[in-house]
């Protein structure tokens, strides 16, 4: 079974790491590179471009640009000018964004998924050279028309979560980007609230650490994992049969950095991709056969560079 296999490049990587990160990634065979927007931290188009500049065959993906965040139009313009610089190498994640965010930046819609459908629809229409004029609650265009789109239409992948959110990314986006930790339960429970999505491709985030000493790979997991106990990321937790001793360890266990030491060995090998080369292998062919067209692959441990090596074994 076919599966894309890439890696995220860290939000917070040392500015003269990330160009050597985007080469190493190409150089070692990743399929795909996936860039981070986070508020504080950097712009997820310029990240892309100069990844994709220094890179010679490597997908890059954005993952996400959040709808309230930029106006569509000009979203368009942006894209599409990185889409005819590097044809055929370039994905677009677009989704709410963190709603706690978004609301510091004052940019937070009363609707989230009327303003993330109306975004996506003229987005797509945009880059397909189309001439769009739509007046919805968020999103008004007059005749715009981008007089150079790009000859390959870069894929628009939803990043959201939610059921409501699942089913519109199913009708608007070319396909959905799951962030982590992302099991074969939730990836299941996530392409059924999709639904029927003909080549709808779907690409799941998920912590790795590879190494020939299972346990030490663990350990480097452990802390990227201290966090999944807050309540917005039930939806991941929820379908697995261990989620209501989960739950009852984390309300338990207050500290984070004691939750995550905490994690029984079994529940981590179940929230991340984790363990020797041959287990990680393991764990990416049942996120294949339960849906995954791609994972997206996390870094974990001190040195995302070298962390690299270790992740390409399971290429």
């Amino acid at each position: 079974m076919s599966l894309d296999v890439g890696v995220l490049l860290p939000r917070d990587l040392p500015a003269h790491q990330v160009l050597p990160y985007a080469r190493r990634a190409d150089a070692l065979g990743f399929a795909e590179l996936w860039v981070v927007e986070d508020l504080g931290f950097r712009g997820g188009m310029a990240q892309a471009a100069a990844a994709l500049a220094v890179t010679e065959r490597i997908r890059v993906g954005v993952g996400i640009l959040p709808v309230g965040a930029r106006n569509v139009a000009f979203a368009a313009m942006e894209a599409a000018t990185v889409a005819e610089l590097f044809p055929g190498r370039l994905h677009l994640g677009i989704g709410h964004g963190m709603p706690d965010w978004m609301r510091q930046a004052g940019a937070w819609p009363a609707s989230p998924l009327t303003a993330f459908e109306e975004y996506v629809t003229a987005l797509r229409a945009l880059l397909r050279g189309e001439e769009v004029t739509v007046d919805g609650r968020y999103v008004r265009l007059d005749g715009v028309r981008l007089e150079n789109p790009p000859a390959e239409v870069p894929p628009v992948l939803a990043g959201v979560r939610g059921p409501k959110s699942l089913a519109a990314a199913g009708r608007c986006a070319d396909g959905t980007v799951l962030a982590e930790p992302v099991g074969p339960e939730y990836l299941a429970a996530a392409i059924a609230q999709i639904g029927h999505a003909p080549e709808h491709r779907v690409v799941a985030y998920d912590v790795a650490a590879v190494d020939t000493d299972a346990a030490a790979a663990r350990d480097r997991v452990r802390p990227a994992l201290a966090w999944i106990g807050d309540p917005g990321w039930a939806p991941h937790i929820d379908p697995m049969d261990f989620a209501a001793e989960f739950r009852d360890l984390r309300d338990r266990t207050p500290d984070r950095a004691a939750f995550a030491a905490a994690l029984p060995d079994a529940w981590v090998d179940r929230l991340a991709v984790v363990g020797t080369p041959e287990q990680a292998r393991a764990r990416l062919d049942g996120l294949a056969l339960a849906g995954a067209d791609a994972v997206v692959l996390a870094p974990a441990g001190p040195d995302p560079l070298a962390a690299l090596e270790g992740l390409a074994a399971v290429l």
